[in-house]
């Protein structure tokens, strides 16, 4: 019997990737529409196909797809977050759920470095007033990184990649991550409060989890500094949309990056209109080769278990 490999949906213009590495391993793929389905969408997908594996992108794959699944034995993000997965459930089933954690460092540490870059030398407020028809230099109000201390929610493999970087432009790093260890000598490891209230840039890089959703909220920020800046390029349930429009509307805050909203890619009219606000969709991950990476080896995981061996990347202890 072939064995069906369910492909929930892809941010990306085909599923030839992902198709060439399933179908040359001799099986099955299916694929499901681009553009994320419901959650009862991709119930009914995986109860019609009852696939031996399931890729996933940002489709949610509920307990109920897992059950629907008998034959289920790997669910495989493509991406980093497990937050889309029933990981508890497909843990207590036997079943295996990987991720691709390190195929990004290098572009979503460059997204946040570019925000910070971007709001110390007006670049997005100046590119808006010169294209609105104005040209007012002497209104620059602008700011010499290496005078500025950056704090780092998060203190894994892009949280490391991205201090480098900001020391690098003379930045004074310090780093808040209650499981970091092997901390290097140029970097302060500090408390919560403590990095809030140092900090003139505030970057997340904590992934979603029960003890970080809306860590970023109004008690948060009502800590930092006047004036400074936050960048989320992690989750958007990291941080509390409307603790940050307050921010910025009482100036507590004069800019943010958001790369990532909990409510996308449903946008707040007030970030919208606010001049501090520099929004992308969700995109800091991608790269020509970061994208074809992150397939290739998610695809490969599939094939890895399908075909009996062990996975690379498990991040569940299944009970078989």
């Amino acid at each position: 019997m072939i064995r069906t490999v369910l492909l929930t949906d892809y941010a990306w213009p085909d599923d030839k990737v992902e198709r060439d590495v399933i179908e040359g391993a001799g099986f099955t793929l299916v694929s499901g529409p681009p553009k994320p389905s419901p959650s009862a969408e991709i119930d009914a997908l995986a109860e019609t196909h009852q696939p031996d594996a399931i890729l996933t992108c940002w489709a949610q794959v509920s307990e109920r797809a897992i059950a629907a699944s008998p034959n289920l034995i790997i669910v495989a993000r493509l991406g980093v977050g497990l937050d889309n997965i029933a990981v508890e459930a497909a843990t207590k089933r036997g079943i295996w759920v990987t991720n691709v954690p390190d195929y990004c460092v290098a572009e979503v540490s460059d997204h946040a470095v570019g925000f910070a870059l971007a709001w110390a030398r007006g670049l997005i407020h100046f590119d808006r007033e010169v294209r609105a028809g104005g040209w007012d230099p002497a209104s620059a109000n602008l700011r010499r990184l290496s005078d500025l201390a950056c704090g780092i929610v998060g203190f894994g493999r892009i949280g490391r990649a991205t201090a480098a970087k900001m020391q690098a432009l003379g930045c004074r790093v310090i780093a808040y991550d209650p499981h970091a260890s092997d901390i290097p000598a140029d970097v302060e490891l500090v408390a919560f409060d403590t990095l809030l209230g140092r900090s003139d840039i505030v970057i997340v890089h904590a992934p979603l989890v029960p003890a970080t959703r809306h860590l970023i909220n109004s008690d948060a920020i009502s800590k930092m500094r006047r004036g400074s800046l936050l960048i989320n390029v992690s989750r958007g349930g990291v941080v509390d949309t409307d603790a940050v429009i307050e921010g910025l509307n009482c100036g507590i805050l004069s800019g943010v990056g958001l790369d990532v909203l909990e409510g996308e890619p449903n946008v707040p009219q007030e970030l919208i209109v606010h001049p501090g606000a520099m929004i992308t969709p969700h995109v800091a991950f991608s790269s020509d080769a970061s994208l074809i990476e992150l397939r290739r080896r998610a695809a490969e995981e599939v094939v890895r278990v399908l075909g009996g061996e062990m996975p690379e990347q498990p991040r569940n202890s299944p009970r078989r």
